[in-house]
């Protein structure tokens, strides 16, 4: 076999970045998009050639017209295959405080964008998106970076 015969049969992950992004009162920023029902963080695919901290702040910028410093990793969460989609990994990173929710929103994705509280968040999101969140809540005050699979908590 040769490299690039090894190479064309590794298999290939999907890939998401999210950014956790909060008010002074600890709310999380949720994205209500135009395409689908359940709400979202600011975020999206990975695209080819692009470190999943590069699309997080590409997506912040694309969906809420916002330059964030994008911090450390928060959440690595392993996706298993469902429906159409091959497995993957969601990667949510730190994007700080802000004081207001914004309100313009640039690509057309994106309705509206509020503060929530994880009760709040709880009934707009799957729930292995409030899974992820509260990870990344606790990741931050215990200043860990956590290690999901299905948006459960395994490290």
């Amino acid at each position: 076999m040769t490299v690039p015969d090894y190479i064309a049969r590794m298999p290939r992950k999907r890939q998401a970045s999210a950014v956790l992004i909060r008010d002074e009162s600890n709310r999380v920023l949720l994205l209500e998009p135009s395409y689908k029902p359940n709400w979202e963080l600011p975020g999206g695919i990975v695209e080819a050639d692009e470190s999943p901290w590069a699309a997080a702040a590409r997506e912040v910028l694309e969906e809420l017209d916002l330059v964030l410093p994008i911090g450390r990793l928060l959440v690595a969460d392993y996706i298993h295959a469902y429906e159409d989609r091959p497995e993957g990994i969601n990667f949510v990173f730190d994007g700080g405080t802000l004081a207001d929710a914004p309100t313009t929103f640039p690509d057309g994705e994106i309705l509206s964008a509020h503060f929530l509280t994880l009760a709040e968040v709880q009934p707009r999101v799957r729930s292995m998106m409030h899974n992820r969140i509260t990870t990344a809540l606790a990741a931050i005050a215990e200043g860990a970076t956590a290690l999901c699979e299905q948006g459960f908590r395994v490290a």
